[in-house]
């Protein structure tokens, strides 16, 4: 009987570190809310389709699946900018006062803001031969960029700086309807296309510039 107790005890105790030692690890990872991109400085073709914030969608989606930060869940993020009166043109350059706001009411202590520097379609001209002849064409190329800061809300520190680029041979990008985008970032068809394709390399390189940075964070 007491030899049960023991192994019973031991068990425990044993269940009882793991878990403390997962909620350190846990409590270990910086809290860091997505901002949607700001996109100013490109040329703005795609109707009332908001691009900045289908980008900031993907990167919270790397930054999930990389496991090195926790993410603010974006509804939540969305409630807090609106009772904020957050605009589009505070995406890029957030002021200190309202990130401290932001910050606050989050319960975070980082905050990534950015701008989506690319985001195009190109095509280049080029030849195609066949059983050796020669045959005009032109080479498709799809290239999405972006460059984001990790911001102390407390501060308005600049901590962190990263970029992220992604190209695909594909060419093309989904289909548009007018005054709106005809499908989603998330939608398959978004995802096989071109600039779907550009956007989720540009995304997973920022995250993997960021997380190599994570140290300067407390």
């Amino acid at each position: 009987m007491r030899l049960r107790l023991f192994v019973g005890l031991a068990a425990a105790l044993a269940t009882a570190a793991a878990m403390s030692g997962s909620a350190q690890a846990q409590s270990k990872r910086p809290m860091v809310a997505v901002m949607d991109f700001d996109y100013g400085t490109i040329d703005n073709w795609w109707g009332q389709y908001d691009i900045g914030k289908g980008m900031a969608d993907q990167v919270v989606d790397a930054l999930v699946n990389d496991g090195s930060f926790r993410v603010i869940e974006r509804k939540k993020l969305d409630t807090v900018l609106a009772e904020q009166d957050f605009a589009q043109s505070d995406r890029a350059d957030p002021s200190a006062a309202k990130l401290a706001k932001v910050g606050k009411v989050l319960g975070v202590k980082y905050i990534i803001a950015g701008s989506i520097t690319k985001f195009a379609n190109e095509s280049r001209g080029g030849s195609v031969r066949v059983k050796g002849i020669g045959l005009g064409g032109k080479k498709a190329k799809s290239e999405v960029a972006l460059t984001a800061r990790v911001i102390d809300a407390t501060t308005g520190e600049i901590l962190i700086s990263a970029k992220g680029l992604g190209e695909s041979s594909k060419g093309g990008g989904a289909s548009f309807s007018s005054g709106s985008f005809g499908v989603g970032t998330n939608s398959e068809e978004w995802r096989n296309s071109g600039l779907g394709e550009a956007q989720e390399k540009a995304c997973n390189a920022f995250v993997t510039a960021l997380v190599a940075k994570k140290d300067r964070l407390e």
